[in-house]
């Protein structure tokens, strides 16, 4: 199958059966396309859209997110995960608005240069919202290409990469490059799925070489098993007389990096050099565990509530702090589980 005959055989499967309807194919901009793209990383689409469509309304240009204070960036992120992607947004914006006078580089190498953004966010960007030749290298790509083209190996591996991205140049057309990149997508999201993938209704499937050989379902291979570690903590919920909970922001890089959180703790006996408050340890009241999991290991979290012993003043000094009112939550950027806990 020609490069030609791949394209013209995805293309014509997109224009009856692809999505056209998202909200972000609505205004085809780099910046709706930019949000969608980071959003989408590592992210369905039915969970994107609606904090797509407020992320949006929020802030409707690059200038109004780089303007905007990282704060209220997190908070609309919140529940998305990988919350490095929402403060390289911001990083970004603030770098094409101050760098660029608020124009999106019109290069592939340009826009790499751009916090959070790869090769292949890089080339969706410029292929649909400019219509420019770029490949594309995502996960549902790297699923169509490896099966068609009976790729062993798992595609994290350099070598498999490598090849990968080959086929992704060779296929990819001159014309119609931003419909194609969108219909690449669309068909690894739609029919060539991780399990269960629709075979009989893929237009490729006549000269796709992991349906010839039967192993449809082995490619593209797995990331070599490997054991979760399980880390545990203890998350203080520390309230005042007036009912507020204590948290403290993180620090800007690492595990929720920027976000606020309930302070953790290994012992309960820590928790004075911990948070610099008086506590009585003996009115711990430890609750129901919850886990967490992460892309590298699972954390179970024991929420312990506190009682002060006395007053708040000189509380965790070495971090930005506030006290939390659950009837009337500020706007901030909350890690994931203390959402949840919070709002039990």
């Amino acid at each position: 199958m020609t490069p030609i005959e791949f394209s013209t055989a995805v293309l014509d499967w997109f224009d009856e059966n692809g999505r056209h309807d998202l909200p972000w194919q609505a205004n085809k901009t780099a910046y709706h396309t930019w949000i969608s793209e980071i959003m989408l990383q590592q992210t369905q689409v039915a969970t994107v859209i609606p904090y797509f469509e407020r992320f949006t309304e929020r802030f409707p240009d690059v200038h109004s997110l780089a303007e905007a204070d990282i704060d209220e960036v997190l908070h609309l992120w919140t529940g998305l995960g990988y919350y490095a992607r929402a403060r390289n947004l911001h990083k970004a914006a603030q770098q094409v608005v101050n760098n660029c006078n608020g124009e999106f580089p019109q290069t592939v190498e340009g826009l790499e240069e751009l916090p959070g953004i790869g090769r292949s966010t890089a080339g969706a960007v410029l292929s649909i919202s400019t219509g420019k030749r770029a490949a594309i290298l995502d996960g549902n790509v790297k699923r169509v290409l490896a099966r068609f083209y009976a790729v062993t190996g798992w595609p994290g591996t350099t070598a498999v990469q490598k090849q990968l991205w080959q086929y992704a140049e060779r296929n990819t057309p001159a014309q119609r490059c931003g419909d194609y990149t969108q219909a690449m997508m669309d068909l690894g999201a739609t029919l060539c799925t991780r399990s269960k993938p629709s075979c009989l209704l893929c237009p490729l499937q006549q000269h796709c070489g992991a349906f010839a050989r039967g192993i449809v379902d082995k490619l593209p291979a797995p990331r070599p098993k490997k054991e979760i570690p399980i880390k545990q903590t203890l998350m203080l919920i520390i309230h005042n007389e007036q009912g507020e909970i204590l948290l403290y922001q993180r620090p800007p890089t690492g595990l929720w990096g920027g976000l606020w959180s309930l302070p953790q703790v290994q012992d309960l006996r820590d928790t004075l050099g911990e948070t610099g408050l008086q506590i009585d340890p003996d009115s711990a009241q430890p609750q129901q565990p919850l886990r967490h999991t992460f892309s590298h290991f699972h954390l179970d979290i024991t929420p312990v509530k506190i009682r002060l012993s006395e007053s708040a003043d000189g509380v965790m000094e070495q971090h930005a702090t506030c006290w939390y009112n659950p009837q009337n939550p500020a706007s901030i950027g909350l890690a994931a589980p203390v959402k949840k806990l919070l709002h039990k």
